[in-house]
């Protein structure tokens, strides 16, 4: 159905027809691991306020959309998100980083009833109730109002902590724990300083409760998020903040070393390559977390780097090699940008150069493209599309070779594997094969492990984390066998039945 098309149209009041009925709000979360965090703090408020979250927009009183607005693919993607919603309900509230530039919004959507900026939960609650009053009792009056936000524009909450949601968008057995908010780079080809603002901190002691009460839930796997982790507790002067009794810095090898002592599995993601950071490797040298970094270096060029306004320009190959020579078993994953405006064949030459040399283990790579009000968009010698295909391709082929001879490397041992989910053939017995992850792989962006369960077939469920031989490995996954199935003992109390295994 087209816009013009809408039968129904946005009330300025409540719904109507709707005073006795159970509330139902719809939900469409896109973008980011960042993004999906704010969207499990809105889903747990509206819980903790007497809503219910809608199965399809058949059910829905309302619908939000967790909006994206980084790249123009994901601007169209969450353009045209909103428009299904409207079409299926008429009732749309836009949150997340495209609500930060709402014109763009209502140039396409001018009957959506309400915009909010990025991380915030109270603003998205507060049209909720506009839109579908819950009647006050004795009981619902007692209801939790959605906890301030963290937006640097609002100075008397600046430093208070965020809800750590209940409502979860992950399996039980891994999560996202997101540290900061916002970005101090300027990055040219970057709006998110724009969209998130400055970087705003979580005091160490409020992420440590969250990774605890997780844990004690069950979740075996927390993947530590922020759109530059490296930079965790700049902001706030590393201040200290209490947990379990003691004090402990915002900063990010204490928080680290705090993690680890918890017994899960700990995955950090977007970490620029500052001196510190080799703490943190020490930290996985040592098994305290996994050895594994997700490190976005876009370029390996001098050049292009300054005009990408990156930091450690040129240093990046020295680094790895540190970083290894503390922790031989480190796996490093990264994005890179190809065609970047300027970017001549001399500079892309650079960049495979340093691909075959750093042997990246995990490896991402997008043409460039055009992000609206980023300064990279005012750089002359735009590279023509073909160029940029071609080159991509290239970078790939090498990616994918060095993918496969590294994976290669690993056939014969045994590693550990966290299992995602079943893959059972019919005719199979329940839980006969099934797909995980190693230590090396985050979910959703990296290689997967896919096993035969053997003797351990009906016996491993999803979220266990077993010992299996590789037996085979193509350019980006394994192939093997589970042989052990340890009992798993965290060094938090597990609550209820999730400390049976």
């Amino acid at each position: 159905m087209s816009e013009g098309d809408l039968t129904l149209t946005i009330a300025d009041g409540p719904v109507p027809g709707t005073a006795n009925q159970t509330k139902k709000v719809g939900f469409i979360s896109l973008g980011c691991p960042k993004a999906l965090v704010d969207s499990e703090r809105i889903l747990t408020q509206l819980r903790a306020e007497g809503y219910e979250v809608a199965p399809s927009y058949e059910d829905a009183h309302a619908v939000i959309v967790n909006t994206c607005g980084f790249i123009t693919p994901a601007v169209e993607e969450s353009l045209s998100a909103i428009g299904e919603a409207l079409d299926a309900t008429g009732r749309v509230i836009v949150t997340g980083c495209l609500g930060e530039r709402p014109e763009k919004i209502l140039e396409r959507h001018p009957k959506v009833a309400a915009i909010t900026g990025s991380e915030a939960v109270d603003d998205v609650m507060g049209h909720v109730r506009e839109l579908l009053p819950i009647e006050t009792g004795a009981f619902t009056g007692l209801l939790p109002v959605a906890a301030p936000g963290m937006r640097p524009e609002r100075e008397a909450t600046r430093h208070g902590d965020v809800f750590a949601p209940s409502v979860k968008l992950t399996p039980r057995h891994y999560a996202y724990v997101k540290i900061a908010e916002g970005c101090n780079h300027t990055c040219a080809f970057c709006i998110i300083p724009k969209l998130r603002g400055r970087q705003v901190s979580r005091d160490a002691g409020a992420v440590l409760y969250e990774a605890y009460r997780l844990i004690a839930g069950g979740t075996k796997e927390l993947m530590i998020i922020s759109q530059d982790t490296s930079a965790y507790g700049v902001d706030v002067r590393y201040r200290e903040s209490e947990f379990q009794g003691g004090q402990i810095r915002a900063h990010l090898t204490d928080l680290a070393e705090k993690l680890g002592e918890m017994g899960a599995w700990v995955r950090m993601h977007y970490v620029y390559p500052y001196p510190h950071v080799e703490k943190i490797v020490e930290l996985m040298a040592a098994g305290k977390i996994l050895p594994y970094l997700d490190v976005p270096l876009q370029h390996a060029s001098p050049r292009i780097l300054r005009l990408m306004r990156r930091p450690g320009a040129g240093k990046q190959l020295d680094t790895i090699r540190r970083w290894r020579e503390i922790c031989p078993e480190l796996v490093i994953r990264s994005t890179f940008i190809v065609g970047f405006p300027g970017e001549t064949e001399e500079d892309f030459q650079e960049l495979l150069t340093f691909l075959e040399e750093a042997r990246l283990d995990r490896v991402g790579a997008f043409p460039y493209s055009d992000v609206d009000e980023a300064d990279a968009n005012k750089l002359p010698d735009a590279v023509p599309e073909g160029v940029k295909q071609e080159r991509l391709a290239r970078f790939m082929e090498i990616a994918q070779r060095i993918s496969a001879e590294k994976l290669a490397e690993k056939v014969g041992h045994v590693l550990d594997v966290i299992i995602d989910e079943f893959n059972d053939d019919e005719g199979d017995l329940p839980g006969t094969r099934l797909i995980g992850r190693t230590k090396g792989d985050a979910p959703g962006i990296d290689g997967q492990v896919y096993l035969y369960a053997g003797d351990f077939v009906g016996q491993v469920k999803i979220g266990d984390i077993v010992r299996a031989r590789i037996e085979d490995s193509d350019e980006y996954d394994l192939y093997g066998e589970v042989v052990e199935r340890p009992e798993w003992r965290p060094n938090v109390p597990l609550l209820g039945h999730f400390g049976k295994h």
